[in-house]
């Protein structure tokens, strides 16, 4: 009989049971690749199971538990006791990476979570193995099912925000309280994993400036159609002068991106270095199944005798003003030089506008117009010198485009 490989179980929701179920049905095969048999050794939950017992008895730790606390304290004993950990986990790395890194530095143990970012899509073996000798540029990113199911939807049918949301709440796709999930801060915490990764400087979620899709309406949608746009949720980390920048944000994207035609609970990743153009890679971002089947591999991996992932604690420095293209929209009385005027405070900051599409609305119109790049700072100082003009019947709004070219 082979050694049996304890693998201590801390949390049995709907991930921890479908990794329980996947590892007993994959066991035999994964016996025959590493020469050990995993069998769970303790399973901790709300109810049952002593946790320090759990850990300290297991030959390896999977954390599904969620959560920063007790989390936190469970994860870092295992690591500095030599325990290797798979975990899922994107607010414990994104908000407390620095100390669970040291950890494991400090134990010599492995800590894998390629499914704590993008599900079973594995970005995070890629930008740590595959492409670890190469010097990333830029990484976007649709990180979340949720705001891509419900952006989808709203394009293929008019249909509001808050109906699209109601549907992805139907069909599982979306929590009863969708907070995190729709403002952003669920893809903020994968994309500062992902920079720290791909940077090799310490960013966490407090570095990551982010926006959800509240706001977004069909009359959006609409106007994207036109102008041949595409609006997804990105999370977008980039190399800016000496410095990182890491945000997520509703973003326009051109037809011929990687990402545009990301639909559904889909999630891609597009990874750009100079040494390979760009690479893309997606995949379904939830789902019990799929995250327990990227939690095995980690399993697995580390079975096999993988080390660490060489993950960088050297201090970011946070760009705060970056380049953009945008899209604008505004509400104005319907009245001669009404456009003039708008183009000067535009000018004024030196935004130059790409193109524009005037519609009428009895006695006011709509102006709507795509910028070409410019910084952040330029841009929203003319969006106030325009808010504040007589004519303009509602607050301008603005939405990012991801001007760049790609070829097939």
């Amino acid at each position: 009989m082979s050694e049996t490989f304890r693998i201590g179980l801390l949390g049995h929701g709907t991930v921890g049971a479908a990794f329980a179920e996947l590892l007993d049905a994959r066991a035999a095969s994964i016996e025959r690749l590493t020469g050990r048999r995993p069998a769970i050794s303790g399973v901790l939950t709300r109810s049952r199971g002593d946790a320090h017992e759990i850990v300290d008895g297991a030959d390896l730790v999977v954390e599904l538990m969620g959560g920063v606390e007790p989390t936190r304290e469970l994860v870092e004993r295992a690591l500095r006791a030599g325990t290797p950990v798979v975990s899922a986990n994107k607010q414990l790395l994104s908000r407390f990476g620095d100390e669970v890194w040291a950890a494991s530095r400090e134990g010599g143990a492995a800590l894998r979570f390629e499914a704590a970012v993008a599900g079973v899509v594995p970005v995070i073996r890629v930008l740590s193995e595959t492409l670890a000798g190469a010097h990333v540029d830029r990484i976007h990113g649709i990180v979340n099912g949720t705001t891509n199911f419900i952006l989808t939807r709203m394009a293929a049918t008019g249909e509001p925000y808050a109906g699209a949301l109601a549907e992805a709440q139907a069909l599982g796709y979306a929590e009863a309280d969708p907070t995190e999930d729709v403002t952003g801060a669920d893809a903020a915490a994968k994309m500062a994993i992902l920079a720290r990764l791909a940077f090799g400087a310490a960013v966490g979620l407090d570095d990551v400036v982010y926006e959800g899709i509240e706001h977004l309406t069909a009359d959006d949608m609409a106007y994207a159609e036109q102008f041949g746009l595409a609006l997804k949720l990105v999370g977008t980390a980039e190399r800016a002068g000496e410095g990182v920048s890491v945000r997520v944000h509703p973003a326009f994207l051109p037809t011929g991106h990687p990402l545009a035609s990301v639909d559904g609970a889909f999630n891609a990743v597009t990874i750009e270095s100079p040494a390979i153009t760009e690479v893309t890679i997606s995949g379904p971002g939830a789902g019990g199944p799929q995250t327990a089947s990227a939690v095995l591999g980690d399993v697995v991996s580390v079975m096999r005798g993988a080390p660490a992932l060489d993950v960088a604690s050297v201090p970011a420095v946070i760009a705060s003003d970056v380049e953009s293209a945008f899209y604008l929209h505004l509400e104005v009385a319907d009245r001669p030089g009404v456009l003039a005027q708008v183009a000067e405070r535009l000018g004024l900051q030196g935004v130059s506008v790409k193109s524009v599409l005037q519609t009428g609305l009895e006695t006011n119109a709509r102006l709507v117009m795509v910028t070409h790049p410019v910084s952040e700072s330029r841009f929203y100082a003319a969006v106030e010198l325009i808010g504040a003009l007589d004519f303009v019947r509602a607050a301008p709004r603005a939405i990012r485009v991801i001007d760049e070219s790609f070829t097939a």
